[in-house]
């Protein structure tokens, strides 16, 4: 039997993908398009997709989101593109994500191939990190001819889509929407990790410009829980459980410690791992939780305990003693595992860069003080969220202020 872990929820087929494009309102003004931070025009595909013009649509998804096939599974899409959609006033949203999802996988069974390898232009640029910032940047760059060379300090590229549950994001999309992105001429080196084994000197040498984008990859720790044997961080757990492929042991009794998207995913992958108890204690209450609201339903679905507005105030072993931010009330803990989902930080030692509350902002978009180095995705300072989608935004738009300043139309 397949682990539940590994089984992704089913998509539309070629009848109920149609049904459901058919209900968009064909708005002259596509709020939903607006309100998509990669610009990736689901107004167009969906109407495509209405006239079963599945070629049509995957072109559109293509040419404006290199990650196409991974937005459509992670995207936040109720906080963006059917957040707005004009449906929403008389019964519900189109589901946007699940018709991207249909025309992507659509665009991989026809093994279609969309993009068009520019004429070189004589220039480089060379990208720290493989992120979805990276990957966008790497494919926008190199569409305008650019020689491109991503550097990955890992063995394995993707950055943050490696971390993503296996339910939510299968390594087969991520590895699909890499190779498209190699097949731009675009060069990949793993293991390879800038500051140490090459030096940001070396690679300014070598190439016209610099982007860095290494992404917020590290879990934080709270002092109470440091040389605690029994806690582990979030993005580490996620990261270990996609790379064996679910077959992770543990104990029947977790704590998680957190309320975002990541935590989200942590108690999701526990109760598809059949952990028995899973509770999550969270800063937050309800009112103003921070995770997606189909992540938190998700996770109370599958039996997850969600304990609301507490704080941690002492760690003993397995114990854990939280104190709520309002009222009068304590709560202990004890779980054989504690895992912690309280944040993520950027390690950039060596890049010779700054960062304030974990951004480079200089005044000028994806600038630095060095006229040939450029920051995006989660260092840069942007409106977006730190997700994939604004990842893709801020990857189109470095890439067009690197080719502004390298002389490019």
């Amino acid at each position: 039997m397949e682990s539940k872990y590994l089984k992704e929820e089913c998509g539309f087929s070629s009848l109920t993908v149609t049904e459901e494009a058919s209900r968009c309102l064909l708005c002259h003004d596509a709020p939903c398009s607006k309100a998509c931070p990669a610009g990736t025009n689901p107004d167009k595909f969906i109407r495509s997709v209405r006239f079963r013009n599945y070629k049509g649509a995957a072109e559109t998804v293509r040419l404006n989101n290199a990650l196409g096939a991974i937005c459509a599974r992670v995207c936040p899409t109720e906080k963006y593109c059917q957040k707005a959609c004009s449906r929403t006033g008389i019964d519900r949203p189109i589901d946007i994500g699940r018709i991207q999802r249909f025309v992507t996988d659509f665009e991989e069974a026809a093994k279609m191939d969309i993009w068009e390898k520019a004429k070189a232009n004589g220039k480089s640029v060379g990208i720290v990190g493989s992120g979805p910032s990276a990957l966008q940047a790497a494919a926008s760059l190199a569409m305008m001819g650019y020689a491109v060379e991503v550097y990955e300090k890992e063995k394995v590229l993707g950055g943050m889509l490696r971390y993503i549950p296996e339910y939510r994001l299968p390594n087969h999309i991520v590895d699909t929407e890499i190779k498209r992105i190699e097949g731009l001429g675009v060069k990949f080196h793993t293991g390879v990790e800038v500051g140490k084994k090459v030096s940001m000197d070396e690679l300014k040498a070598k190439h016209d410009a610099v982007l860095l984008a290494p992404g917020y990859s590290y879990g934080k720790m709270l002092p109470m829980f440091e040389g605690n044997k029994n806690v582990i961080k979030a993005v580490d757990f996620l990261r270990d459980v996609k790379a064996a492929g679910g077959k992770y042991a543990v104990p029947t009794n977790v704590l998680v410690v957190g309320g975002g998207d990541v935590a989200m995913d942590v108690v999701t992958t526990l109760k598809l791992l059949d952990v028995a108890n899973v509770t999550d204690v969270v800063y937050e209450e309800f009112k103003e939780f921070r995770a997606s609201k189909k992540e938190l339903e998700g996770a109370q679905k599958l039996g997850a305990t969600i304990v609301d507005g507490y704080v941690p105030v002492a760690c003993e072993g397995k114990k854990v003693t939280f104190k709520h931010r309002v009222i009068n009330a304590e709560v202990a803990v004890e779980a054989g595992l504690i895992i912690l989902a309280v944040g993520q930080y950027p390690e950039v030692k060596g890049l010779g860069i700054d960062l304030v509350k974990g951004e480079v902002d200089e005044g000028k978009p994806y600038a630095t003080k060095d006229p040939k180095v450029w920051v995006c995705g989660d260092i840069a300072h942007s409106k977006f969220d730190k997700t994939v989608v604004g990842g893709v935004r801020t990857g189109k738009e470095v890439a067009l202020y690197i080719d502004m300043a390298l002389g490019g139309k």
